[in-house]
């Protein structure tokens, strides 16, 4: 499987990083070892001293596709769930800063939570909302109505470059309100009222 994420996809979130707004979606992949495994713990990496959390609506693919039209792409997934994009900004902000890639601060070990799966029959997929808590504090309050890109408007466009195979997860963007995490944090994803992730920062 391959993890496919969207980066700049809410204009509140571009704004908050002072970043330009893209003309088309920002493509970046994790390797699957980069998967948190279930009821694990997210440990601090050692190269990083600002690492943060960014809360995203996942998609699971579910058949093979490329070159997928729009009108087609709800054919291809049907499973939605939440996740957290764990970004070494500090790396990330050297790597920009010199026009390198960012996999160092996007793609290392544990850097790409999955929470559970749910049936998209039972969510209107354009106006979905979604919350990261922090120590059950509110700090990312998202919807899926402010995306610049729509969920079958990202498939098609990624399977222009990428062949989609069952079990690809599509990592969708995130909302403003990203922060940084230290130990013993504890962050919860709630996805239409439904907790779809738990885990402890250590």
């Amino acid at each position: 499987m391959k993890i496919i994420c969207i980066g700049r996809n809410y204009v509140k979130h571009i704004e908050e990083l002072a970043n330009e707004k893209p003309q088309s979606p920002v493509v970046f992949l994790k390797p699957d070892s980069a998967i948190l495994p279930r009821k694990n713990p997210f440990f601090m990496p050692p190269f990083s001293k600002d690492v943060q959390y960014e809360v995203e609506v996942l998609i699971k693919i579910n058949k093979v596709g490329k070159h997928i039209a729009v009108k087609f792409a709800d054919k291809y997934y049907d499973e939605i769930g939440l996740g957290i994009d764990f970004t070494a900004r500090d790396i990330q902000a050297k790597c920009k800063e010199k026009g390198l890639p960012w996999e160092k601060a996007k793609a290392f070990d544990g850097s790409a939570v999955i929470g559970e799966f749910y049936p998209k029959e039972d969510f209107d997929l354009d106006h979905l909302k979604f919350q990261l808590y922090k120590n059950d504090e509110l700090v990312q309050d998202g919807n899926t109505n402010a995306m610049l890109w729509k969920v079958d408007e990202l498939i098609s466009y990624v399977s222009q470059y990428f062949t989609l195979k069952k079990g690809d997860v599509i990592f969708t963007g995130t909302p403003a309100g990203v922060g940084k995490v230290v130990e013993n944090d504890v962050l919860k994803g709630v996805l239409e009222g439904k907790e779809a992730f738990k885990i402890r920062v250590k």
